[in-house]
């Protein structure tokens, strides 16, 4: 069978003032084609489904819409689950009526799905953490550990755990008290989870700029040898770039964003998983590069007619734009480098610092008049930089308001 896996879709997230709703559609149509194309099975979302617990409606009937063709009405089951940014509650809302669409939403840790069945597909077993699907045209059943967005609160109040205990204790005999009861070699074993992981003893990966973070010391830390041993892959959410973390028989996969949400990510590329499995073999899988979406760039140049000419030959991507010079940006110089491209999310001017001796401006003579005292205070805060005729003329505007 064929699962495709994909996370932190951050529905109605911005970049700083931007909108990326438009490329958010265009991205979620990639993914439904892609989909399609493989001819999935099954579809796993692990998290971070919405950038706040208050999402937009546009946002909402984007999740909605996505979700509902993924399924093909019904036809394939897709399981999402809530991540640090989406409320449980209103993932959990629709779940009723998503059901009889093939669509299956887990917003708390250790949720127990009531067992359903459809035309195509039905829930035959279920506990706390733990469902199997039964694919009327698969001959073996899908076992899948779920664990959403667990924070310390969210594991006391729905894993009873003591104080005492680390997250990584409480959801490693959690997964492998449900593996050793369902999990055998007759049928294919999942874990998807939104949570930081990482391999013991591994490099700290960097969690998305910008993002709510997980790991907060190292009682949030969750490793990657906490898996069952009979967990064949691993879904997880949450960190934005693609990578395994686990091993080439036993993946434990963060699929990436689909966009680059920050500017962190710039130059990454996007992807989902696409996964071949069959039951007590180890799996094969493979990452389909998302194509959709603005690039995110970084650039710092030295001359404004440099930073004209680039933003003019650049135009379909979003800037942090440092610009480094002798001088501050006139008002002029800022209007025609916004004026030369419409994506321009940050511009940083920074200016080269001078030699400015010790010796300058020690003492204060207050007998000066107000403007001079202004042009002396701001050379001494600015590395012997001159106050320009724009800042004194705005100085002068103040003072005689």
């Amino acid at each position: 069978m064929k699962i495709l896996h994909t996370a932190d879709w951050h529905l109605g997230k911005k970049l700083d003032r931007f909108s990326r709703l438009e490329e958010q559609v265009s991205v979620m149509e990639e993914i439904i084609a892609i989909a399609d194309e493989e001819q999935a099975d099954l579809i796993l979302v692990a998290g971070d489904l919405f950038d706040n617990f208050n999402p937009a409606v546009e946002a909402v009937e984007l999740f909605y819409k996505t979700l509902k063709r993924l399924s093909q009405n019904g036809r394939r089951p897709v399981i999402a689950i809530a991540g640090n940014h989406d409320s449980p509650n209103l993932i959990n809302a629709p779940d009723p009526l998503a059901r009889e669409c093939g669509i299956i939403l887990i917003g708390h840790p250790k949720a127990k799905i009531t067992p359903f069945g459809t035309e195509h597909f039905s829930i035959t077993h279920s506990k706390e953490g733990f469902i199997e699907v039964k694919i009327n045209t698969i001959d073996f059943p899908i076992r899948l550990l779920h664990t959403p967005y667990a924070n310390e609160i969210r594991l006391k109040e729905y894993l009873g755990e003591n104080k005492e205990e680390e997250i990584n204790n409480v959801l490693s005999k959690t997964w492998k008290d449900l593996a050793n009861q369902f999990c055998d070699e007759n049928g294919i074993n999942l874990l998807t989870a939104h949570l930081y992981m990482n391999k013991r003893g591994g490099e700290i990966l960097e969690e998305p700029e910008g993002e709510k973070p997980i790991k907060i010391g190292n009682a949030d830390l969750i490793y990657s040898d906490s898996i069952p041993e009979q967990i064949q892959y691993t879904a997880l959410g949450h960190l934005h770039g693609y990578q395994n973390i686990g091993t080439k028989e036993k993946p434990v996969v963060y699929s990436s964003s689909p966009l680059c949400y920050s500017f962190s990510e710039a130059g990454q590329t996007k992807y989902i998983s696409i996964i071949d499995a069959e039951p007590g073999q180890p799996v094969s899988y493979e990452k389909k590069v998302l194509k959709s979406g603005r690039t995110l760039v970084r650039k710092t140049f030295t001359s404004v007619d440099e930073t004209v000419q680039w933003l003019q030959e650049n135009p379909n991507a979003f800037i942090e734009l440092t610009l480094e010079s002798e001088t501050f940006l006139t008002a002029d110089e800022r209007r025609l480098i916004y004026q030369s491209h419409t994506g321009i999310v940050h511009l940083i001017p920074k200016v080269k610092s001078k030699e400015f001796g010790e010796e300058t401006n020690q003492e204060i003579n207050l007998n000066q008049n107000i403007e001079t005292l202004f042009k002396d205070y701001f050379k001494s805060k600015n590395a012997g930089q001159e106050a320009n005729e724009e800042l004194m003329k705005l100085f002068n505007e103040i003072l005689n308001t």
